[in-house]
C-alpha cells in the first residue's frame, strides 16, 4: 500500500488504485503549473507511464527520448521536474577503487513504489526507499553527508545499492525476492572493493553469514529493525 499515509491507513487496494490517480493527475495538472510553464502535460503522463519498466536499470534518456518522440534536453528537464514533485528520485553509481566501476549512468525509483507493477522491481524500489530514508535520517540529526548509490561495473555485474557516509561506504545492500542462493555478484564485489559489509536482502526467512561476516544474506523485515536503526 506504499509508504504514504492515507493508503497505507486505508489497507485498500481499491483505495490505492483511485490515491494514486488522485495524485498523478493533482501533480501534472496543479502542482506541475504553479512549478513549470509546461504545455505538453500529454507527453509528460507518457513519459511517467514509461518510468515504472526502467527501476532497477541504468536509465537510458535516448531510449525514453525514442518513446516519447520529444528532444533529448526536454526529457533530461522532465525527469528534473519529476525529482522537484517528489514523484521519482535518481542515484548515482559508487566509483569503487580496484575494479572498473560505470560512473555516468544513473539510476532511477519512485517515491511511492507500489506504482512499479513487476515484484522484483517494486521489490527492489521499496528497498532504495528505506536506505534513502535512513540517510536522510543520519543526515539530519547527526550532520554526516549521506548518499545513496549503487555499485556496477562494465562487465554489467551489480549491486543495487551502497550507502556512503562522509565519501566512505557504510554498506552495500542487493535486494532479492527470494531467499535461495547468494548471488555470484556479491561474492565478487565484497572480495574486491573495500566496502566493509554486503546484506542480501531478501523477502524468505533465511539469516546467515559468509565470508567471515562480511556477507549476510537477511530477510527485509529484520534488515529495517536491526540495519537501519
Amino acid at each position: 500500500y506504499s509508504g504514504f499515509p492515507e493508503p497505507l491507513i486505508k489497507g485498500s487496494e481499491r483505495f490505492l488504485r483511485r490515491w494514486q490517480l488522485e495524485r498523478i493527475d493533482r501533480v501534472l495538472r496543479e502542482d506541475l503549473r504553479d512549478l513549470e510553464r509546461v504545455r505538453e502535460i500529454s507527453l509528460l503522463e507518457i513519459l511517467l507511464d514509461a518510468l515504472p519498466s526502467r527501476v532497477g536499470s541504468p536509465l537510458s534518456i535516448r531510449s525514453l527520448q525514442e518513446d516519447v518522440e520529444v528532444a533529448h534536453e526536454s526529457i533530461s528537464k522532465w525527469l528534473s521536474i519529476f525529482e522537484s514533485l517528489y514523484l521519482t528520485y535518481r542515484i548515482s553509481p559508487f566509483g569503487a577503487e580496484r575494479i572498473k566501476a560505470v560512473k555516468k549512468e544513473q539510476k532511477l525509483y519512485f517515491w511511492d513504489w507500489s506504482t512499479v507493477q513487476e515484484s522484483g522491481a517494486r521489490f527492489e524500489n521499496f528497498i532504495a526507499s528505506q536506505l534513502l530514508k535512513y540517510c536522510h535520517f543520519l543526515q539530519d540529526t547527526e550532520g554526516y553527508k549521506m548518499e545513496l548509490r549503487y555499485l556496477r561495473d562494465r562487465e554489467k555485474r551489480e549491486v543495487d545499492f551502497v550507502v556512503v557516509k562522509n565519501k566512505k561506504p557504510l554498506f552495500a545492500v542487493e535486494a532479492k525476492l527470494g531467499e535461495d542462493s547468494l548471488l555470484k555478484q556479491v561474492a565478487y564485489f565484497a572480495e574486491r572493493t573495500d566496502i566493509p559489509v554486503f546484506y542480501q536482502v531478501h523477502m524468505g526467512n533465511k539469516d546467515y553469514e559468509l565470508l567471515k561476516g562480511r556477507i549476510r544474506v537477511i530477510p527485509a523485515n529484520i534488515f529495517c529493525k536491526e540495519v537501519l536503526v
